[in-house]
């Protein structure tokens, strides 16, 4: 019975509270297909509500009065807070989102470094005196746009959160976090480390609820200066039309169709593990995914094969396991496009190796699971190959050269990442400049940093 479970309230100024429809929205564990606790269903009368407080905060309140090196201090009490409670804001993800919680656990601490790293760029962030033609004296300075709205999708909502908000804060703007329906409860239960690390009121706020209801609440709203949003090309398309109407700063990190590009030069040992991590870490449900897997055709055949043995030998599982490489799918609606699209793969013709449906192993239980999987005989015309499936689905479609390689690898409408497999040092640095991708990866996949860049290319988004 949902009336049982445990029920969590919106944070506004400073406060947990009630929401004004007094309907919930039941966030389920993908581990047991079950429900496990309730999340308040925001409304617009919610939404104005936090931003009005949001905007007190940044004209009015303490806030403003803080200088940079203070709301550094804020930063890094929050970082510590999140290092310490680590374990329980894992947990709470994994209960959330399904993902292994040793990788969650792992990405609270890193979230808490991204906090520290903003918090030494608070009081770093600097003007400069400009020579004129004029009989003048003409300086610039940096100043805070004042609220910012962050909308947050469901595979990692900590860190995906904390990226959006801690250059915010850093910076001296005030914020309102719209979590994803699916994966509310990290952020709220992040909110009590933000009570205790002292930001003054309505600093930070979070709403959470539908898209429709909150989040076209928030890119319609005049104070909101600035949208950062994660998440589909298709909502982030429409967000992006939405606040051209007020003039709206805004930012999309989008969809990605990534190519893990392997050459017959390559170790061999060292591109299986990587392409494997590439697509099944997080069940495939991540942005940067390595979903096309382009490798040479000399060592196509000898590739798949050792590729294929090292995958099928994933345990699936309990994400609360540490033995369990990987966990279930998010959410039921994400389970049922993955298998879509599975089928679709095998209507176009794409040989499965491996997987190829839903999870029936004993130890996945009731849980939304699908079975690790690989196509080969892929072109890349076929919509396996230019569509995001965000699952555990690689296509396997082989290349000639480096030329072919570099068309094959950009004849997709996104461009966020792509990986290079090569001991040729002439052919990684060449290739990396023709990449259409923000982030080129050499001998190596799925590594970022606070310290670099992140961004696509084309239908990958914007900033």
């Amino acid at each position: 019975m949902t009336n049982s479970l445990p029920k969590y309230k919106l944070y506004i100024d400073s406060e947990f509270i009630e929401h004004a429809s007094k309907e919930y929205i039941a966030s389920d564990n993908p581990f047991t297909g079950q429900p496990w606790c309730l999340i308040p269903q925001g409304t617009i009368e919610d939404t104005d509500r936090a931003v009005q407080a949001a905007q007190k905060a940044f004209k009015s309140g303490e806030w403003p009065r803080l200088n940079a090196s203070q709301r550094g201090e804020l930063l890094n009490n929050l970082a510590n807070l999140m290092q310490q409670n680590a374990s329980e804001l894992g947990e709470v993800e994994v209960r959330d989102n399904g993902k292994l919680f040793i990788e969650m656990k792992a990405q609270v601490i890193y979230a808490a470094s991204i906090l520290r790293y903003y918090a030494g760029l608070a009081d770093k962030i600097e003007g400069a005196v400009i020579p004129s033609d004029k009989d003048a004296l003409i300086y610039t300075r940096y100043e805070p746009l004042g609220v910012c709205a962050a909308i947050v999708p469901w595979n990692s909502p900590i860190i995906c959160a904390v990226f959006k908000i801690a250059p915010a804060l850093s910076a001296g703007n005030t914020v309102i976090i719209k979590p994803s329906e699916y994966t509310s409860a990290s952020i709220l239960e992040l909110m009590k480390l933000v009570g205790k690390a002292g930001f003054p009121k309505g600093v930070i706020n979070v709403v959470t609820g539908f898209g429709k209801d909150v989040g076209a609440a928030l890119v319609a709203h005049p104070l909101v200066k600035k949208l950062s949003f994660t998440g589909s090309s298709q909502t982030g398309a429409a967000i992006y039309s939405d606040a051209a109407k007020s003039i709206k700063h805004v930012g999309l990190e989008l969809g990605g169709k990534s190519p893990n590009i392997v050459f017959e030069d390559a170790n061999l040992d060292n591109a299986i593990k990587g392409a494997v991590a590439g697509i099944y870490a997080a069940s495939g449900q991540t942005c940067i995914a390595g979903s096309r897997l382009l490798v040479q055709s000399s060592i196509h055949d000898e590739f798949v094969e050792r590729l294929k043995e090292f995958a099928q030998h994933a345990t699936m599982g309990d994400p609360m396991d540490i033995k369990t490489n990987i966990g279930p799918v998010t959410n039921q609606p994400q389970l049922e496009k993955i298998l879509r699209y599975i089928d679709i793969a095998k209507e176009e013709g794409a040989k499965t190796v491996i997987g190829g449906g839903k999870a029936t192993r004993p130890e996945c239980g009731c849980g939304w699971f699908v079975e690790p999987t690989i196509f080969t005989e892929v072109d890349n015309n076929m919509r396996i190959a230019q569509e995001e499936v965000f699952g555990p689905v690689l296509s396997v479609i082989p290349f000639k050269d480096e030329e072919n390689a570099l068309k094959i690898a950009n004849d997709v409408e996104f461009g966020l990442a792509a990986g290079l497999w090569t001991e040729n040092i002439r052919r990684a640095v060449k290739l990396s400049s023709q990449l259409e991708a923000g982030t080129v990866w050499v001998n190596t996949y799925r590594a970022i940093s606070y310290t670099t860049p992140f961004g696509g290319y084309k239908k990958s988004g914007i900033g």
